[in-house]
């Protein structure tokens, strides 16, 4: 391993993260956290306070992933060792960086001097950690380390960096410089910082970043053309996905790739958290019927979840569906799904007339269980999984409730779900 002096890269992402001002202390104090587990939930990450769960919430999705995987049920709740720990969370960490490059890897570390020296003057306070983003960033430095295997053989042996005060912060650092400056600035197509300088929260971003490996702006399916510009989204279907009350509120787009990820498991965003969504049923993410992506496509052309579309909408539909297109038969086709001459075609009247043997992948009923790594959003004040039993009503129409977040964001993914949360109380979003 060669040890690689500070350089441009780490100024510059400093300015990436932070912007090229003074970086407000009081925000990165909020971000100076370790990575340490719930002592009520032994496979759940806390946060202190809010900003970084931008980190902590993907890196618990991963976790939680992968204890899915190495069990059939949500009974590992129950078996996690400290030694589990540990080996789960480098892991997911070492997951995520793979997603960032293949080639080489990058550590960013305090030196010596800055655990020396980082301590207050007074006798009383010697073992309190002083705040001070100048002297942590004067006192980074890296090491290239050639294969996965490597890192994770790193991380093993330097555990404690990890959870001490720098851990998320070194370990975000170490994603960047894997996944190479120059490149996450040229998806993440902005130049605002990442880290918002007034609130402390992660940039869309910076979420892409750590659950896809790709620094993109948008959560849409592949690159999209807006206005003559190309603008990048998400490259193939993820690990764990992402699904945002934002999309109800018409900010975004988020693509199949993100709502049907390869695994049961969704980083969940309100307007200022992220948490954490998961199930032990793998029915969840079967690949789609053909019934079940023609109603997803034409749901896309139907924004406002009226379950019509404006007939002109219908060649897009079928285009996209790889159905036939030809301006004469769409002609047809839409006189025939339009008798009244309204301007408009019913769901149900373009499924019976072209999916009209109807499959599902998706359980009628499952568990869905939540993560929210802040104590305080918690019910009882501790951070613990909060279960529901989720039901799929057989109706299109959905039932908005906008004083229940925690459901108008999950009918972004279903929707016509209904959740009975576990003593009745609905888990925060934020």
């Amino acid at each position: 391993m060669a040890e690689i002096a500070p350089d441009g890269d780490i100024i510059g992402i400093r300015n990436l993260l932070w912007g090229s001002g003074d970086i407000r202390v009081e925000i990165f104090k909020r971000w100076s956290q370790g990575f340490y587990f719930s002592e009520n939930e032994k496979s759940a990450l806390e946060q202190s306070e809010g900003g970084p769960c931008a980190i902590i919430a993907p890196v618990q999705a991963y976790i939680l992933k992968n204890f899915l995987l190495e069990n059939s049920s949500l009974q590992f709740r129950e078996n996690v060792t400290p030694e589990m720990q540990n080996l789960s969370l480098v892991n997911a960490l070492v997951e995520i960086l793979g997603l960032c490059n293949v080639q080489k890897y990058y550590m960013v570390y305090l030196n010596d001097d800055f655990n020396k020296s980082d301590k207050s003057g007074d006798l009383e306070e010697s073992n309190v950690v002083k705040i001070d983003p100048v002297a942590f960033h004067n006192s980074l430095e890296v090491v290239e380390i050639p294969t996965m295997l490597d890192v994770r053989k790193y991380y093993m042996l330097h555990i404690n960096n990890l959870k001490n005060q720098y851990g998320i912060l070194l370990f975000l650092y170490s994603v960047i410089y894997t996944r190479g400056l120059q490149q996450v600035k040229s998806e993440s197509d902005t130049t605002d910082p990442l880290i918002d300088e007034t609130y402390g929260y992660g940039s869309q971003s910076l979420i892409n970043l750590m659950i896809t490996g790709r620094a993109t702006t948008y959560v849409w399916d592949h690159d999209q053309d807006v206005g003559g510009l190309r603008l990048q989204g998400i490259e193939r279907k993820s690990q764990v996905g992402f699904i945002t009350i934002m999309e109800h509120l018409r900010y975004c787009t988020v693509g199949s790739f993100y709502k049907n990820p390869n695994h049961p498991v969704w980083v969940l965003a309100s307007d200022t958290h992220l948490t954490v969504l998961f199930s032990d049923d793998k029915k969840l993410v079967a690949p789609e019927t053909k019934s079940e992506q023609a109603r997803r496509i034409f749901k896309s052309y139907d924004p406002d979840g009226n379950n019509f579309i404006k007939g002109n909408m219908l060649g897009e539909v079928l285009q996209e569906l790889e159905l036939v297109s030809e301006k004469e038969y769409v002609e047809i086709m839409r006189k025939k799904l339009d008798e009244e001459c309204l301007g408009i075609i019913l769901l149900d009247a373009f499924m019976q007339e072209f999916f009209p043997k109807e499959e599902t992948s998706t359980p009628d009923m499952f568990t869905l269980v939540h993560y929210n790594g802040l104590a305080q959003s918690n019910i009882s004040g501790l951070v613990q999984y909060h279960v529901g039993s989720a039901i799929l009503l057989e109706s299109d129409l959905k039932s908005i409730c906008e004083s229940n977040p925690m459901l108008t964001v999950l009918q972004t993914k279903w929707p016509n779900i209904e959740v009975n949360w576990c003593n009745n109380i609905t888990p925060s979003l934020n």
